[in-house]
């Protein structure tokens, strides 16, 4: 997997999601709007933001003829024409350098998705850290081969695309200059159902193309992009909104405030189960291994006495020998009385010296010394 770093942040396996609050159009093109969502998405925990860079002109022409109205039958935007979802979606570019200011003095990241060349050469003066390739762009080669030019860090959502139309946008990218690449797993739906996001594709995404992974997430709740994060997911992407009654394009499938904490606290909470691979516990355990079982008299057993299943059983707590020897030890018999509620250890009884040894090689026992052993291959002769 290649490396991937948006300014001093490293994305990837070893570290934090990083999590990005897409605007789109849920400013409704109000700029204080805007400035109240990016304030909104710091308090939620987002460590970016991500905008649209476009205009209705820079993505389609006024027409309306069936071509630029049929497309959107079945979708939210139905009755319109490209032209005129477009008019009341985009992101006025003027606003971009206040926008991005104010997320960067909040200590989050800002970039943004441009949707032709003149957008990147737009962004590029504003020395934006990194680019978004929206899914529905990973055919426009020149855009993309233009962003790859600039040299900056590049996440692609993968939304629609078969393996080779991916193959072909990365082999761009990395032909043209561009050497960090994070591939989001996307379902270009809008909402999306949760039974179609696939998340396993990101563990084969990231094998096949050398990238780090992530989700850009167009479901209804949270629960995908917090189950991408246990799936080895290192980004997210989701919409963001003050309400799902803005009146925004995007509503319906973007997270409130309050929603997208609880998705940032949740993925937080999975980060810290996934931890590392460790076996023999760990140190808060160290305490419970007291209730651990081991071998206990537990009934009074007289000197010269045979040990047997009636007196000695495995049962809590953990003071006495390894359950693992209770068979060694039965048939041997007690040196001295010994009570019930005793601990049994090798010091109390006589026993072969095989058995012996085999006791004796038990990490953490008791201990004898040279004399006892001495005097117990003494009895043993």
């Amino acid at each position: 997997m290649s490396n991937f770093k948006i300014l001093e942040r490293d994305i990837g396996p070893e570290n934090p999601t990083y999590i990005i609050a897409e605007l789109s159009c849920n400013h409704n093109q109000d700029k204080n709007i805007a400035l109240k969502l990016i304030e909104e998405a710091h308090k939620a925990g987002a460590d970016a933001i991500k905008l649209q860079t476009y205009t209705q002109d820079t993505m389609t022409i006024d027409c309306s003829n069936s071509y630029f109205t049929d497309c959107l039958k079945g979708t939210l935007w139905e009755g319109e024409t490209l032209y005129q979802l477009y008019s009341r979606a985009y992101t006025p570019w003027e606003w971009t350098k206040e926008l991005k200011d104010y997320a960067n003095s909040l200590g989050m990241d800002l970039f943004s998705s441009p949707f032709d060349t003149t957008a990147v050469d737009f962004l590029e003066s504003l020395d934006i850290p990194a680019y978004k390739i929206a899914s529905f762009e990973i055919v426009d080669h020149v855009l993309i081969k233009r962003i790859a030019q600039t040299g900056k860090p590049v996440i692609i959502s993968s939304g629609m695309a078969s393996f080779q139309e991916l193959q072909e946008a990365i082999d761009l990218l990395r032909n043209n200059g561009c050497t960090q690449i994070c591939m989001l797993k996307c379902t270009s739906a809008y909402p999306a159902k949760p039974s179609d996001a696939n998340l396993t594709t990101m563990k084969d995404m990231a094998e096949k193309f050398s990238v780090v992974t992530g989700l850009s997430d167009h479901t209804l709740g949270i629960e995908v992009p917090i189950t991408s994060v246990a799936l080895g997911g290192c980004v997210i992407e989701k919409h963001f909104t003050l309400s799902r009654n803005s009146g925004s394009p995007d509503d319906e499938f973007s997270l409130t405030p309050d929603e997208f904490k609880q998705m940032v606290d949740s993925v937080r909470i999975v980060e810290q189960t996934l931890g590392k691979i460790t076996y023999g516990g760990v140190e808060k355990e160290s305490s419970s291994k007291k209730f651990r079982k081991s071998l206990f008299v537990v009934e009074d057993i007289a000197k010269g006495e045979k040990l047997t299943n009636k007196n000695i059983r495995p049962i809590r707590p953990a003071n006495g020998m390894h359950t693992k020897y209770y068979y060694d030890v039965l048939g041997e018999t007690a040196l001295n009385d010994i009570k019930r509620g005793t601990p049994l250890h090798i010091n109390l009884i006589t026993c072969s010296k095989e058995n012996l040894q085999t006791a004796l090689e038990i990490e953490g026992e008791v201990q004898m010394s040279v004399k006892f052993y001495e005097k117990i291959e003494q009895d043993m002769i």
